[in-house]
């Protein structure tokens, strides 16, 4: 028998929470075959198993374990049990309800799934009260016995009058605690300014399935405001530096932290080397970061030393906001919805897509000219997308003005 520890994952960390078993107790597992998955204060990480054998399981899922404590036993000496032979495919089998009657989005138990295919039950509908937002069979029954209502947030009964305490995540408290002290540690300031996001989006609309057919990804925005942002920063070099107690350490480089919301909390991988990437590299790497961040694969280094950050409350409709420092970082930029809005534009009154964005910073470090002309460099770069090719106005680098 041997003994799966929790290992460790980093100097600082000390415990870690078990996010869920990806094999249960009694179940044989092969050598460096994934059992479960733990959550730090900075990222999620595997357990791989250290030998093939029968696992026996130790902490509950939810549980905060202490690094060195032990997960999980597995018996190397047991014997493999034999794969049962396949069964003959029968009447029986084929009339039971497919698989494809769920998503394969939603998550829900093998009943449940059953009960939501053969009754046609509309999964938006149903209130998921299984650990990590899984669907129980109990969940689908309410939803069957009151059609077109729904309980409130993973309550089981309409009506009822619960009050829930729920533990708080490891990287919950992370947020928790940073938040509070790059509120109570840094003089913050936020100063806002608009963008007429016209000339992106016709850039957008004409090349969009070029861009798709030459580089397999989308041309999204946040690659324009990344671009926008990694020339604004070499030319404000304070808005990309941060205070190490009495001294100021500036970065030669752009390493922009993109926010990124998840189930279980907000994260900030960071892209490396902005300033050096293509716009293809560039919308490549959010979608690698946002995939491995949407399932907890994120690792420790992809979310340390950022110089930077951006995020996007715009994705969930937020018109303004005034968004808070990723300390040690001192500033960060937030993007904002889209909205039509009548402009007036050479004494005539026009309609433009607007965007508000918002720039809050570190007062110590930056001054009041530095960010306004940060935040005025990055609209003018968004607002004339041919200036993200070399920084400047095409015919003032001709006549070297």
């Amino acid at each position: 028998m041997i003994e799966i520890k929790v290992p460790t994952v980093g100097e600082s960390i000390s415990e870690v929470t078990l996010l869920k078993w990806t094999k249960r107790s009694g179940e044989w597992v092969e050598r460096d075959e994934v059992i479960a998955e733990l959550e730090s204060e900075k990222a999620t990480f595997e357990v791989n198993a250290e030998k093939a054998g029968i696992l026996t399981t130790i902490g509950i899922e939810g549980d905060t374990l202490n690094i060195g404590d032990v997960l999980a036993n597995i018996d190397e000496t047991a014997a493999k049990p034999a794969v049962a032979p396949k069964e003959t495919v029968t009447n029986t089998v084929i009339n039971q309800a497919p698989v494809t009657g769920v998503p394969n989005e939603v998550k829900a138990t093998p009943v449940a799934s059953a009960i939501i295919a053969d009754k046609k039950v509309n999964t938006k509908e149903i209130s998921a009260s299984g650990i990590g937002g899984k669907i129980l069979k109990q969940d689908v029954l309410q939803a069957i016995a009151n059609p077109g209502k729904k309980a409130f947030i993973e309550s089981n009964a309409l009506f009822t009058r619960t009050v829930r305490n729920e533990k708080m995540s490891a990287l919950r408290k992370t947020i928790s605690r940073r938040l509070v002290e790059s509120k109570n540690t840094t003089a913050m300031l936020t100063t806002f300014n608009e963008v007429d996001m016209t000339r992106i989006m016709e850039t957008r609309k004409t090349f969009k399935d070029k861009f798709k057919e030459s580089h397999g990804v989308n041309l999204g925005f946040m690659s324009f405001f990344a671009k926008a942002c990694s020339i604004a920063l070499g030319e404000w070099p304070s808005v990309n530096a941060y205070i190490d107690g009495d001294q100021i350490i500036y970065h030669d480089y752009a390493d922009i932290s993109i926010a990124v919301s998840t189930p279980r909390g907000l994260t900030v991988p960071v892209i490396r080397n902005v300033e050096s990437l293509s716009m293809a590299e560039i919308e490549k790497s959010v979608l690698a970061l946002a995939a491995k961040a949407r399932d907890s694969k994120l690792t420790a280094e992809e979310l340390q030393g950022g110089t930077f950050t951006i995020t996007n409350g715009g994705v969930f409709g937020s018109l303004m906001s005034t968004p808070i420092i990723n300390i040690p970082q001192s500033a960060i930029l937030g993007m904002h919805k889209i909205q039509d809005r009548p402009m007036a534009i050479n004494g005539q009154v026009v309609i433009r897509p607007m965007m508000y964005i918002a720039l809050s910073y570190d007062h110590r470090i930056i001054d009041g000219r530095e960010s306004v002309s940060f935040l005025v460099r990055v609209k003018e770069l968004l607002e004339n997308p041919e200036l993200l090719l070399i920084g400047k106005d095409p015919v003032k680098a001709l006549l070297e003005l």
